[in-house]
């Protein structure tokens, strides 16, 4: 019977981080606005307003591809990682989804005011507190005695561990880049998305650093 409530809360919290995520990237578009004209315009004037918001297309690419790993990561350590759910686990999936609920103000504020290191501060520190909720979430699911966990080994923890890390740390560094290079800064948050969509990411990743535990 304990064993069937679980499954059941487990089920509802999935369908919850499913509605939020759906709801976020959905939202995402939003900001995106259709350049308004009064009376007829030429094809040069509305060429040159959709140029004019790109910043706004780009925060929404980098965030709809940020969003997305994050609930692949989710979906894995909700779904996959663990078998049942307590209720502190459950209260850091609750601060999980508030910070992912915060990207559409942190993407479109990035997308007008791209030129701005505020503006990329504000959406790397919203990644940031994304990938340390994460990360609390999935150590909690492992040290819980509480949490029972799907069998895994060192190497397939270490591996998605740096799923998580990674972005962490590609966004620090994009701050302190800001400063000198926005377009750098960028650079910074695209890598952090392909690292994750690529299925090789952690393997080179590992790779150079095994060379350095060999030693």
């Amino acid at each position: 019977m304990i064993e069937y409530i679980h499954m059941m809360k487990q089920f509802r919290l999935d369908q919850l981080a499913d509605s939020i995520f759906a709801i976020v990237m959905t939202i995402l578009v939003f900001e995106i606005r259709v350049p308004e004209y009064a009376g007829i315009i030429s094809e040069r004037v509305l060429i040159n307003s959709l140029i004019n918001i790109y910043p706004l297309f780009l925060s929404y690419l980098l965030s709809f591809s940020l969003i997305f790993t994050y609930w692949r990561s989710h979906h894995f350590i909700a779904s996959v990682l663990v078998k049942n759910i307590d209720t502190s686990f459950a209260n850091l999936n609750g601060i999980f989804f508030f910070l992912v609920g915060l990207v559409p103000f942190s993407s479109h504020f990035l997308g007008t005011y791209i030129y701005s290191e505020t503006a990329v501060v504000v959406f790397a520190l919203n990644i940031i507190l994304i990938g340390f909720s994460l990360f609390a979430m999935r150590r909690y699911a492992i040290k819980s005695q509480t949490i029972e966990n799907t069998p895994f080994t060192k190497t397939e923890n270490e591996h998605a561990l740096m799923h998580v890390i990674f972005p962490i740390i590609s966004a620090i560094l994009a701050i302190f880049v800001s400063f000198i290079s926005i377009n750098l800064a960028i650079v910074l948050f695209t890598l952090a998305i392909l690292f994750n969509l690529s299925k090789n990411g952690t393997r080179y990743v590992f790779y150079i650093i095994d060379l350095f535990r060999k030693k």
